[in-house]
């Protein structure tokens, strides 16, 4: 009676499994497709676009390449991006590294309305102080300086980090910090060797969240920037479109190279959370 029952059980898990499969390969390969199609066309030349909007590059070039990186000024806007997503993922992932230890492993009153403190920048709607924040930046004179959004996307990264993080160092069992303060580890030592190699899926995960609205914000730094040698990608791409609009190939080249960079962080992104996982089973 029990075997009977079991195989239609079994069956329509696998077609379950399976028509569930087929349904993410299809949407994933409906996704991919304009990204390929983008990519494709940016190694083909307006005569072949015009004849064949949707056929594969006969002949491959890099000339739309070498006019978007050097011609427009391509390269200015990337590494201005590079440096104002990375510098300010890295400093609010720090800051709210040790801020996450510090509420998960102390029990205060204190500390409690700290965390509630941080955790209420998730509440508030950040875009409603755009005048006294562009003023503050202003009387510094930081207004057209990169560092200005560094430390604006920085601050408003901050309270999803620390919520996130705080969760996954409240998982760990207490006896690690036992077994270290028998080892004679200070606190710092405890959370630089212990705690901070078992968080990594955690941290990738931060990473990945704050980096891909950073890299695309469009707000700040409309607002933010005035010279035109400061600008990010979301904004110098709105110039570059319309002094590009009718060359098709150097547009997709140009988009290209502004969405490298998420693939590559998506693909480090999911390594180290997959390593970072089987590394805290294995301890």
């Amino acid at each position: 009676m029990t075997a009977t029952t079991s195989r239609p059980v079994g069956k329509r898990l696998t077609l379950g499994s399976f028509l569930g499969s087929g349904f993410l390969w299809l949407y994933a390969l409906i996704a991919i497709a304009p990204l390929v199609l983008m990519v494709l066309n940016s190694f083909r030349t307006m005569p072949e676009m015009a004849k064949s909007p949707l056929g594969l590059p006969l002949e491959p070039s890099l000339t739309s390449y070498q006019k978007a990186w050097i011609t427009a000024d391509f390269q200015t806007y990337f590494f201005n991006s590079i440096f104002v997503t990375v510098a300010s993922v890295l400093l609010s992932t720090a800051v709210s590294l040790l801020a996450a230890y510090a509420f998960a492993r102390t029990k205060s009153r204190i500390f409690t309305l700290l965390e509630g403190t941080f955790l209420s920048g998730l509440m508030l709607p950040v875009y409603l102080a755009i005048l006294p924040l562009f003023f503050l930046l202003d009387s510094l004179g930081m207004v057209s300086n990169l560092w200005s959004l560094i430390l604006v996307y920085a601050a408003l990264g901050i309270p999803f980090s620390t919520f996130v993080l705080t969760g996954f160092f409240r998982q760990l069992p207490i006896e690690l910090d036992e077994a270290a303060k028998l080892d004679g580890a200070g606190s710092f030592t405890t959370f630089l060797r212990v705690h901070l190699p078992l968080v990594r899926p955690a941290i990738a995960t931060v990473i990945v969240f704050r980096f891909v609205p950073v890299w695309n914000d469009f707000f700040y730094p409309l607002i933010l920037i005035r010279d035109q040698k400061a600008y990010t990608l979301p904004v110098g791409i709105t110039r570059f479109f319309g002094e590009y609009q009718t060359d098709w190939a150097t547009l997709f080249a140009g988009l290209t190279l502004a969405t490298i960079p998420l693939v590559v962080l998506f693909l480090l992104a999911t390594k180290q959370i997959v390593s970072g996982l089987t590394a805290g089973m294995s301890k």
